[in-house]
């Protein structure tokens, strides 16, 4: 039976094991040996005193120790927090008491940051270092192991019994607007997930997932799921940074499924040599991340003709809401979809009440992939989570407005708190944004309200061009104009190199409205 999250890695590596299940910075690993590492890790933190529910951060980059160390803290009855390589000191500091946690695998680059983020005192016991740290590294941290004094404990762990109601992993949110919140996602919430998000891409065993998204979000963590759910392979990459090194790996790997983000399909639609790496064995690309604007879609339409594109919405509250069909991009590419297998979702007013197709108000998700809760944050919670309409039951608010049209899709309109107010309308930022978007020589577009005397807030847009650009910012205000109401043409527009991004690859406008 198929109750916890490690049994996703049992089943495949009992049925297939000597099947390479990851391939990741020229290593080659089997579900075998994944099996057997991640039980020895399991079987080292419980002989050090890890017990049920106890958190294990994996302070690492994309990597083979970071899998491992993913599926034994599941083995071990405990949770596991994957946190971003490039967390600094003091951010690692927090997550580390905040979440109590009671023992580290650390990157074997990555001691010197751990050892700083630690200084102050932590609750931990145990900080296993990765493979050939040095000596000194080791021993400066707290209860310093190296990695391969821990995969020397050739013995099966005896873990507590745990059940599907547990909480398996802790996701802290980018924390662009504050102090990052611990998202508790259960076994069942990762089951549930899982199998929704297999059933509708229709993963199977010869399946080859290329991720270059970080472990350490609900995106990149859920291609590692549903490879391990099918027994497919997971080719794990660090960055999208060098693109024809990634670009390569299809036709050396046949990858047969591309997790994305729209900063890599725009990079990818400026290739011209796009023709030159062989892609022909690749049959889905995904989005997630942040919506997928039109003009991507119709990029991707044009250079991969033979690929299906499935854009979805998710948060790390929830991991998947929605995904659309195929067969409906051409039809309705801006969509949202409709939820996943599983799950219910609606569209709410400001008293919780459902509104009517076409109305805009908070999309809300119903099913048993919701979270738990925000980690040692009741009020937020409280928040987030509210009461549904079944007795007992608690649904997810997800403060993103959307809206909902007659034959059942959702459409994005905004973050609840990224509307702008001018002139007394109201401002979708995504609506500008994707009709800039489609003018010849704009890669990016990132559109915010700055205060206005006279408007109350004046529209404002940042626009990334493409390569060899000759585009002004009067010709992108004009532009506009041609296309969208008066009130919505933005008053300014700037021309960037770069617009800021949080760890996980989404534009993060907090930074823009501060400019």
């Amino acid at each position: 039976m198929i109750a916890l999250t490690h049994h996703l890695l049992q089943r495949s590596a009992a049925r297939t094991p000597d099947k390479i299940a990851l391939v990741c910075q020229g290593k080659r690993v089997s579900y075998g040996e994944l099996q057997s590492w991640s039980d020895r890790l399991a079987r080292f933190l419980i002989e050090r005193g890890f017990a049920r529910g106890d958190r294990l951060l994996v302070f690492a980059d994309n990597s083979v120790e970071t899998v491992v160390a993913f599926w034994a803290a599941s083995k071990a009855g405990g949770i596991a927090s994957i946190v971003h390589a490039q967390t600094k000191a003091d951010k690692l500091r927090y997550i580390l008491q905040d979440s109590g946690a009671r023992a580290m695998v650390v990157g074997t680059a990555l001691g010197a940051v751990a050892r700083e983020a630690t200084l102050a005192g932590a609750t931990l016991t145990t900080t296993v270092v990765g493979p050939d740290a040095p000596r000194a590294t080791v021993d400066a941290l707290l209860g310093g192991v190296t990695w391969e004094d821990a995969m020397a404990v050739d013995r099966a762990p005896s873990p507590p019994r745990i059940v599907d109601l547990d909480v398996a992993c802790l996701i802290y949110t980018s924390g662009t607007t504050g102090e990052p919140k611990g998202v508790m996602l259960t076994h069942r919430n990762l089951l549930t997930a899982t199998t929704s998000i297999s059933t509708y891409l229709e993963n199977r065993e010869d399946d080859v997932l290329l991720c270059m998204l970080p472990l350490a979000f609900g995106y990149g963590l859920t291609q590692l799921l549903t490879a391990a759910s099918v027994g497919g392979r997971v080719i794990l990459e660090r960055s999208f940074a060098y693109p024809a090194q990634v670009l390569n790996l299809f036709g050396q790997e046949k990858v047969t499924g591309f997790a994305a983000i729209p900063t890599a399909l725009g990079v990818i639609g400026e290739l011209k040599s796009l023709e030159a790496f062989d892609m022909s064995s690749l049959r889905y690309v995904t989005n997630a991340a942040a919506a997928l604007p039109p003009k991507h879609v119709r990029m991707l339409r044009d250079r991969l003709p033979h690929v299906r594109i499935v854009s979805m919405y998710g948060q790390t509250e929830c991991l998947r809401g929605t995904w659309l069909p195929h067969d409906e991009i051409d039809r309705r590419p801006s969509s949202m979809g409709i939820p996943i297998p599983n799950t219910e979702a609606w569209i709410a007013d400001d008293n919780g009440a459902r509104v009517p197709p076409g109305t805009v108000g908070e999309l809300v998700i119903r099913g048993s992939h919701v979270m738990k809760g925000y980690w040692n944050r009741p009020a937020e919670t409280q928040k987030k989570l509210r009461p549904g309409p079944h007795p007992g039951e608690l649904v997810l608010h997800t403060g993103d407005l959307c809206s909902q049209d007659d034959e059942g899709f959702f459409h994005f309109v905004s973050r609840m708190d990224d509307i702008i107010k001018c002139r007394g309308e109201k401002v979708s930022p995504k609506e500008v944004e994707n009709a800039i978007l489609d003018l010849d020589g704009v890669r990016e577009c990132a559109v915010v309200g700055v205060p206005d005397d006279l408007l109350g807030e004046a529209v404002k847009a940042f626009c990334v061009l493409e390569q060899g650009a000759t585009v002004t910012e009067r010709q992108i205000i004009q532009f506009a104009a041609q296309r969208l109401e008066g009130y919505m043409v933005p008053k300014v527009v700037e021309i960037v190199a770069e617009l800021p991004r949080t760890m996980s690859g989404k534009i993060t406008k907090v930074p823009l409205r501060n400019r």
